[in-house]
């Protein structure tokens, strides 16, 4: 047996370990610990499998965003009660068999897959040349299927709105509560310190490199989220009012101008969200920019919650 192949039975063995752990932990920062963890090692995996996309995804919001929001959720949960009572043994073997039951129908699927498989990564492949792009997930994503991209940054605007339409009609327009304890905690505040510039420039770099290499707007923006959201755990700085027009204006600007160019499409390309010829990979380069800058603002919205203060104080 091989170097790689002793190191990829390992990678499994320790995948499996760890989800093990993150599901058995009876304290919610343990399973939190247990669930970043896992993530981690999963990019790993995806990079494995030469899959650089999706281990940069994966990193960033599996781990990165997730991470913050569960450990955000636990600082304000507080540890689970030793009085609580444990599920019975019926939920969790009804737990347990639907578990397997989903697993085994993914297992299925994959290897009932045709041989070749259709992807449109092929399709990109074959049509690199026309968007401009080197990278064939950015491809895919923006030229191949723009509607559905589009519609996910939607989503994410929707889901902002939702949040904040929980809190009480006097709140709307405030500021949710802090994220981080009363004082700043020293340790944190110096992590921030360091961490915030070099994520800063991971983060748009992650982005810029998109369009020929692994990387993109999800990714970028995802890890500029994260930054945020650490900067505010550190009291740095306080989340925003949500009557900011900054803050509104950036949540809507990467759908919106996603929307705009796709409706310039019949007439720069002859169809909806197409793009003409030679300007394919700088219309591409300018909506990504402003879906980052979305993603980065949604993302700390999400997990700051609904308005908790109302306007002005």
């Amino acid at each position: 047996m091989s170097l790689v192949a002793v190191f990829d039975l390992g990678l499994a063995v320790v995948v499996l370990g760890v989800a093990a752990w993150a599901i058995a932990a009876r304290e919610i920062l343990s399973a939190v610990v247990g669930f970043v963890a896992y993530g981690l090692l999963l990019a790993i995996v995806w990079v494995r499998l030469y899959a650089p996309d999706v281990a940069l995804t994966e990193a960033a919001i599996g781990s990165g965003v997730t991470g913050v929001l569960l450990v955000t959720a636990s600082s304000r949960l507080g540890r689970l009660s030793a009085s609580d009572a444990p599920p019975s043994a019926a939920l969790k073997a009804a737990a347990a068999a639907l578990a397997f039951l989903v697993a085994g129908a993914l297992a299925v699927a994959v290897v009932r897959l045709p041989d070749p498989t259709f992807s449109l990564a092929l399709q990109a492949d074959m049509n690199l040349a026309a968007t401009g792009l080197g990278n064939s997930v950015t491809a895919v994503l923006i030229a191949y299927r723009s509607f559905d991209t589009m519609l996910e940054k939607v989503v994410l605007v929707l889901a902002i709105v939702g949040v904040w339409s929980v809190a009480p009609d006097r709140f709307w327009g405030g500021a949710p509560a802090p994220l981080g304890r009363a004082g700043p905690d020293p340790a944190l505040t110096f992590f921030a310190q360091m961490l915030a510039p070099i994520g800063l420039v991971i983060g748009i770099q992650i982005f810029w490199v998109g369009a020929n290499e692994p990387g993109g707007a999800f990714q970028g923006g995802a890890i500029l989220a994260a930054m945020w959201m650490i900067v505010m755990m550190a009291r740095l700085t306080e989340p925003p009012r949500i009557g900011s027009g900054w803050l509104r204006l950036g949540l809507i600007a990467g759908p919106a101008i996603f929307l705009l160019i796709g409706l310039a499409g019949p007439f720069m390309a002859g169809s909806f969200l197409a793009f003409p010829a030679g300007f394919a990979k700088p219309l591409i380069l300018f909506i990504e920019a402003f879906m980052v800058l979305s993603i980065a603002v949604t993302l700390p919205l999400l997990v700051a919650g609904p308005p908790s203060r109302e306007p002005g104080r």
